[in-house]
């Protein structure tokens, strides 16, 4: 398809508002499709991942597990020393990562597919208008909302008179400082703990609820804290903040008879949809919508269609640039695949790694499903290396098939590669059995775990 001539410059096909990876990916694959596409970003286009989420923090977590390697020799070959520098990594992520957080070659590459971009805050206006500082500008066949979010605040007395950090700052960091504490025990908030941690910062992380990973499965957050005990930091999980409050230089965290003091601050407590103020009223939607709650096709309202974290299906990167493929699919006419969760997967990449696809036990109970479950370590090879860790499985005895499973161990998020996809193919246990698993693997781990399962499936 050829763009159209002669159209008004403020006449689209396609109005793409918010940029981040599936909102850059559909404006791009749509521009190059033949439409015409107007991209419209208020901050950096390619959003959170690639300037402060996934791929710098990964940097920082890859320098930390090379000290924490090293950290290794004095237990299985020998002895050595470190001396931690942040400064390469620092560099790194400056220089390699984020362009210094400028965004113009990701604009220029947007603008070579064929796309139109626009600086600024888009907001609706209804039959398929989008007014950005001022100007209206309007989408013949529809308009695509991939906002994004934001860190989250917690509302913690005196917080907000505080200097404290939040991962887009701890992302920019040149030099880290001696003590941190850090208020959130999910994944963003274990990840930058124990990277701090191996850089020789003193880390104690405060979470409200009564373990880390509080979505992950139980077992996978004992692991993760026996790791975090080994590594010095200290984990307190179902704690009360009463006030924060920061002078000369130190922040002191009340936890009502128990006061935490530390050089820094880092606010790691979930995050917060970009919805608000978006003219969700003008399409017919609560303007006071948490999320947006989209069909299989990914549309919310005709004509408009909304992907990423506002959704509610998954705040990662890679499901976000799947539910772009199928918004992709319903612009171009095609039949789709559409949005299918079952098999959503999910890494923490903390030491060890945290991976996991589709239900919990807990997701599956509640859900209806008559749940088996059965749990492994990381057999010879988990041995062989001295790396702790561990598999759970969830099956559905009524269909002898596996709903989710989670793996925590080095290498985690590749070693669950085969369980995604036997959750997402509904594999038969059977099956998944009766195949070889190579030895001395990981992934050999799963045999005995499959074996447990099926005993207790025989026993029906």
């Amino acid at each position: 398809m050829t763009q159209t001539a002669g159209a008004s410059d403020r006449d689209f096909d396609v109005i793409v508002v918010g940029l981040g990876p599936g909102g850059e990916y559909v404006a791009t694959e749509a521009a190059q499709a033949g439409l015409r596409v107007l991209g419209v970003e208020e901050r950096l286009v390619g959003g959170e991942c690639p300037y402060f989420g996934c791929v710098p923090s990964k940097m920082m977590i890859a320098a930390a597990e090379t000290l924490r390697g090293a950290g290794r020799v004095n237990q299985l070959a020998g002895s050595s020393t470190v001396s931690p520098d942040f400064a390469p990594v620092a560099t790194r992520i400056r220089e390699e990562a984020t362009d210094d957080w400028d965004d113009t070659v990701a604009v220029k590459r947007l603008e070579d597919a064929g796309a139109t971009f626009v600086r600024g805050r888009g907001v609706l206006t209804g039959n398929g208008g989008v007014q950005v500082a001022g100007t209206t500008y309007s989408a013949t066949k529809g308009i695509v909302i991939n906002t994004g979010t934001a860190p989250g605040v917690p509302p913690i007395p005196g917080l907000a008179d505080t200097p404290y950090w939040t991962n887009r700052d701890a992302v920019q960091l040149t030099e880290l400082p001696s003590t941190l504490v850090v208020i959130g025990g999910g994944a963003i908030g274990c990840e930058l703990a124990q990277v701090m941690a191996y850089f020789g910062v003193r880390v104690t992380v405060v979470e409200v609820v009564d373990r880390l990973l509080a979505l992950e499965e139980p077992e996978a957050s004992a692991a993760l804290e026996t790791a975090f005990t080994e590594a010095g930091i200290q984990v307190l999980t179902g704690a009360s903040i009463a006030s924060v409050a920061y002078a000369e230089g130190s922040f002191t965290v009340d936890l009502g008879g128990q006061e935490l003091t530390a050089e820094k601050l880092l606010v790691a407590a979930g995050r917060r949809n970009n919805i608000q103020g978006l003219g969700l009223e003008n399409i017919g939607i609560d303007p006071d919508s948490r999320m947006l709650d989209p069909d299989e096709r990914m549309r919310v309202a005709d004509g408009v269609w909304a992907i990423g974290d506002i959704c509610g299906k998954g705040a990662f990167t890679h499901v976000s640039m799947y539910q772009g493929a199928v918004v992709l699919n319903d612009l171009l006419g095609r039949d789709g695949p559409w949005a299918d969760y079952r098999a959503v997967s999910r890494v923490t990449f903390t030491a060890p790694e945290v991976a996991s696809v589709g239900l919990t036990e807990k997701a599956a109970r509640e859900s209806g499903v008559e749940v088996v479950t059965a749990t492994g370590d990381l057999g010879t090879r988990g041995w062989i290396t001295r790396e702790a860790g561990l598999i759970k499985l969830v099956a559905d005895r009524n269909r002898s098939v596996l709903v989710g499973g989670v793996v925590v161990g080095p290498a985690g998020g590749e070693i669950m590669s085969m369980l995604e996809l036997a959750v997402h193919a509904e594999v038969p246990i059977a099956t998944l059995l009766h195949q070889h698993f190579a030895y001395p693997t990981y992934q050999r781990a799963y045999e005995a775990v499959l074996k447990d399962l099926a005993a207790q499936l025989d026993d029906r």
